[in-house]
């Protein structure tokens, strides 16, 4: 059963999140604003996934995740806020958010997110899934700090491509026939949909000028200007970057 937790203090908006979460078939298996109550519900209703709210009445978001995170619980948190610096970005992700969505954002929106969560799995499902789970947070510290949103469709295609190519380095070698298509089949969407959502979010990094960044991160003066990697080449860079580090 997918059981869903709704922290949210806006009560119009909890409600239409509730609304829609039942709709679709999951169980809400709590719908509150309040920190203690959120704290006491973590504890006792075991959901799949916790909708999370950054402004709470009594504490903040970013105490519950602490709190989640000090005690071993293992919780996935979709994350609202209103948040734009990359550093706080940072540290809801390193605090086990799985995507943050800046508000305002719609309730169809959230769920399509919590879908994409359920549908992947959880960060620490297994033992053998903590590299992979490793692999997710350093992947994702790259797109914040080159400016890849975590909110637009093309974040988790992106990161997905890239963990792909760092399991088979080859598949880069066939992003149309190869990568792109699995891609699509584990989020239930088409190929032609998940290549422009990837250079959408390529495009987005690129037009928020942070080419120094960039170049930062890949060791060299890789791009200069408006000049941006094709899709295969991002990916792969990323990827190279990341099977050289775990070799050393």
């Amino acid at each position: 059963m997918k059981r869903v937790l709704i922290l949210e203090s806006n009560e119009a908006f909890a409600k239409e999140l509730n609304d829609v979460f039942t709709a679709k078939g999951y169980e809400v298996c709590g719908v509150t604003g309040d920190g203690d109550e959120a704290m006491a519900l973590l504890e006792s209703a075991s959901p799949s996934v916790v909708v999370l709210n950054m402004l709470m009445k009594n504490c903040d978001g970013f105490h519950i995740m602490e709190a989640a995170k000090k005690s071993g619980k293992r919780v996935d948190f979709v994350v609202l806020g209103m948040y734009s610096e990359d550093k706080i970005i940072g540290r809801i992700i390193a605090l086990g958010a799985r995507y943050y969505l800046m508000k305002p954002v719609s309730a169809e929106i959230v769920e399509e997110r919590v879908a994409e969560v359920l549908e992947e799995g959880p960060h620490t499902e297994k033992y053998e899934r903590k590299k992979a789970a490793t692999l997710d947070e350093r992947i994702s510290n790259i797109f914040i700090s080159i400016g890849i949103p975590p909110h637009i469709k093309g974040y988790g295609y992106l990161r997905e491509g890239i963990k792909l190519a760092v399991g088979d380095p080859h598949i880069i070698n066939n992003v149309t026939k190869g990568l792109y298509p699995i891609i699509g089949e584990k989020f239930q969407t088409s190929a032609s949909k998940v290549e422009r959502a990837i250079r959408h979010a390529i495009e987005v990094a690129w037009n928020r000028g942070r080419v120094d960044a960039i170049n930062a991160i890949f060791g060299a003066r890789v791009y200069i200007g408006s000049e941006r990697p094709t899709n295969s080449e991002f990916i792969a860079l990323v990827a190279d970057k990341l099977i050289l580090e775990d070799m050393v």
